[in-house]
C-alpha cells in the first residue's frame, strides 16, 4: 500500500506507530540505506516495538521517538509520513498537520488513513480541509479496509 510513495534509501516517519506493525514493513521497503522513525506517545509501545524490530532483523534501520500529546517534537525531514488512525486522537489536529507538513520534504508524501467505524466522512473531511490549509496538495484516495485513507503531497 505504501510502495507508490516509498522505497529504498528513503527516510520514513510513522506517527503513532502503536506496536510497530507498518515501521517494520516500512524498514523492509527503506532497506539498509534508509530509515524509519516510529513515533509514539506510549513508551511502552515503542519498547514493543524494539522487541519486533530485532526479532524482523530491522532494529539497526528503526529509530524510537517518544512524543509529547501537543507535539511530535522532530528535528529532521522526511520522504514519507504516515499517520494511520491516529489524527482523530490528536488534541489539536490542525497544528499537528502543520507540523506534519513542517516535516515533509517538496514533493514528497503523506498518508492519512483514519477508522471508517470511529470517523465519519464529514470528519474526515475537516481534516482533510486541516491538511489542504496546510499546505499540502491531495493527489489520490487509495481504498483501505476499514479506513477512510487519503494521500497528500507537498507541493515543490
Amino acid at each position: 500500500m505504501f510502495s507508490p510513495y516509498l522505497s529504498e534509501g528513503m527516510t520514513a516517519i510513522d506517527i503513532g506507530c502503536g506496536l510497530g506493525f507498518f515501521s517494520i514493513g516500512m524498514a523492509k521497503i527503506v532497506g539498509e540505506r534508509g530509515q524509519v522513525i516510529s513515533v509514539d506517545v506510549q513508551q511502552k509501545m515503542l519498547n514493543t516495538l524494539k522487541k519486533r524490530a530485532k526479532r524482523k532483523s530491522v532494529l539497526h534501520i528503526i529509530r524510537f521517538h517518544q512524543c509529547s500529546e501537543s507535539a511530535i517534537g522532530l528535528d529532521i525531514k522526511a520522504d514519507f509520513i504516515l499517520t494511520f488512525w491516529v489524527v482523530h486522537e490528536a488534541p489539536d489536529q490542525k497544528a499537528l498537520l502543520q507540523e506534519i507538513f513542517s516535516l515533509l520534504r517538496p514533493g514528497r508524501h503523506y498518508f492519512l488513513a483514519e477508522p471508517k467505524r470511529h470517523i465519519s466522512e464529514s470528519q474526515i473531511n475537516v481534516t482533510s480541509k486541516y491538511a489542504i490549509e496546510a499546505g499540502f496538495k491531495k493527489i489520490d484516495e487509495p481504498n483501505i479496509a476499514f479506513s477512510r485513507a487519503f494521500v497528500y503531497e507537498k507541493p515543490s
